[in-house]
């Protein structure tokens, strides 16, 4: 008769897996684990104020222009001065905006011509852009109704265009470039029309030499103001010099610079009519606007007459 085997002892159902436990939070049936030597910690370093760690906002790609046409890149170029043939320089886009960007800058300064010449530009650019837009209008109607009737037209493009990386400073600037990407448009537009037979040529020379004549007239007229504006005995000039108590060689730079520019409208001065884009950070009190509104803004600026109040 054989003798029955002790039954094997069972295994734990989970024999091969890892405890959820690590070592160290295990129980220990030896009493308790000592804690671990406390590591050396260094010194906490101070905390940062907030966003001092975040740099300036930059571009994260190059802008670029892309211009299809001979007339608008010289238009954004310009010419160069030829002594041989004693052609004069014709400045360009990208020249006017330099001249714009130094200007926009001298607006901090509380510079009333600069923010007058802004004003004036601005809106002298926004006029030539907005007769521009007109006229892309109404032959775009002109290309669909063509379409419409079953002439399917499309606008000339370079088989190679100029893309020109831009690295402008100011507003004045980007609002330069799409100036110029509109009348590389527009030139397009007219030539695509002549070629096509819906323009004669010398309708198509009219119509691109009018708007080049605007762009380029417009181009020369902050370079007098920048080159003035920007002399060493002017940089100074603000609204503070029309003011009473102005020093005597404040009212010299009011009196050079009516000379030069003529007198400042009110609405100007007292900042009523502001530039699109400006530096200036100066906000007057009510007393000092009161001030403003009573001055000479002419070349024989002075003190304000005294009021009926005054008066003995």
């Amino acid at each position: 008769m054989s003798t029955p085997r002790a039954p094997a002892p069972s295994m734990p159902e989970h024999a091969n897996t890892e405890s959820a436990m690590t070592a160290q939070d295990a129980p220990s049936s030896l009493g308790p684990v000592p804690d671990p030597a406390p590591a050396i910690s260094a010194p906490a370093a101070p905390a940062r104020p907030a966003g001092s760690s975040l740099g300036q906002l930059v571009d994260e790609t190059p802008d670029a222009m892309t211009l299809h046409t001979q007339d608008a890149y010289r238009m954004f170029t310009g010419r160069a001065a030829d002594p041989a043939s004693n052609a004069p320089a014709i400045p360009g886009g990208r020249r006017f905006a330099a001249v714009l960007k130094a200007i926009w800058y001298l607006s901090a300064n509380d510079n009333p011509y600069a923010d007058w010449i802004l004003i004036r530009v601005y809106q002298s650019l926004s006029g030539i852009r907005s007769q521009m837009g007109q006229v892309i209008e109404e032959r775009e109607a002109e290309f669909e109704r063509l379409r419409r009737r079953g002439l399917a037209l499309s606008v000339l493009a370079s088989r190679s265009p100029v893309t020109v990386e831009l690295g402008f400073r100011s507003p004045y600037g980007y609002a330069t470039a799409e100036a110029i990407v509109e009348f590389d448009y527009h030139v397009r537009m007219v030539k695509t029309l002549v070629l096509k037979d819906r323009m004669s040529d010398e309708t198509g020379r009219a119509e691109i030499r009018a708007i080049g004549r605007g762009l380029r007239a417009l181009f020369l007229e902050p370079i007098r103001w920048e080159r003035n504006l920007l002399r060493e005995e002017m940089l100074p000039l603000s609204r503070r010099d029309f003011l009473p108590g102005a020093d005597e060689a404040a009212r010299q730079r009011v009196r050079a610079a009516v000379a030069l520019f003529g007198e400042l409208p009110r609405k100007v001065f007292t900042g009523e009519e502001a530039p699109r884009h400006s530096q200036r950070r100066v906000t007057p009190t009510a007393a000092e606007l009161r001030l403003m509104q009573q001055v000479s803004l002419g070349a024989d600026a002075g003190p304000p007459p005294p009021s009926e109040g005054q008066l003995l």
